[in-house]
């Protein structure tokens, strides 16, 4: 009796504890939301430069709306696969040489495999200085789900600016990338304003979940209690 009363306890507040964390949970995420969304809709701000890179962190800066004015180095793109809502095909990651007189990655847009070779877009491999607005990105480092970056072949699963870099000798580059916007390229391609900002929030299932636990661990052992009472002998 003592025994199957303890552990209905700790069972129960386990459970309100972790109902708890999940309201908690709850509160982050949506706070975490909101902030994105107003990053997103915000005016564009200078990119961070080199001074401000050691600072540039995922849970602040991430999405953060930036613009950059610059040179791009078509010789030096870079396509990573993708999967996108036009279908599945490559992003198209090339240098900007700012007129800050620092280095960093946009993505310019997405291509399908048939647009795969910059060749076969020559309109869009913009000449002279450009300006790019967009989304600040931090890198995403070793590969996609299952299948890692393989830069001597060539074949990319993730935008991996440190590796990306290195493999096309740019030297030092920031440590994000820049998804550009919406803005039409010539020739339709590469097709920007594809950034999917998706958050997962199912805290507050989760948190009705484990009272839920809590409050039928209280009726368990109600029930437990009353047959325990009606076996007794009188």
């Amino acid at each position: 009796m003592i025994a199957t009363g303890l552990v209905a306890v700790l069972l129960f507040c386990g459970f309100v504890a972790l109902g708890v964390w999940q309201v908690q949970r709850l509160a982050w995420k949506t706070e975490l939301i909101a902030q994105v969304e107003a990053r997103v809709h915000a005016s564009p701000a200078p990119a961070p430069g080199p001074a401000a890179w050691v600072h540039v962190d995922r849970a602040r800066d991430q999405y953060r709306r930036v613009t950059l004015r610059g040179f791009f180095q078509h010789d030096r793109e870079t396509r990573v696969q993708a999967v996108t809502d036009l279908g599945a095909g490559f992003w198209v990651m090339t240098p900007l040489r700012t007129d800050r007189g620092f280095t960093v990655f946009v993505n310019r847009g997405f291509v399908p495999p048939e647009r795969r070779e910059p060749a076969s877009r020559p309109a869009g491999q913009a000449e002279g200085e450009q300006t790019v607005v967009g989304l600040l990105r931090i890198t995403e480092p070793g590969g996609g789900f299952l299948r890692r970056n393989d830069p001597a072949r060539d074949r990319w699963y993730s935008r991996d600016v440190p590796a990306i870099a290195k493999a096309r000798g740019v030297g030092a580059t920031a440590p994000y990338f820049v998804d550009a916007d919406a803005t039409p390229n010539a020739g339709g391609w590469p097709r920007g304003g594809l950034t999917v900002i998706r958050f997962s929030n199912n805290h507050l299932m989760y948190a009705v979940t484990w009272f839920g636990m809590a409050g039928l661990t209280l009726v368990g052992f109600g029930v437990f209690l009353r047959e325990r009472r009606r076996r007794r002998p009188t």
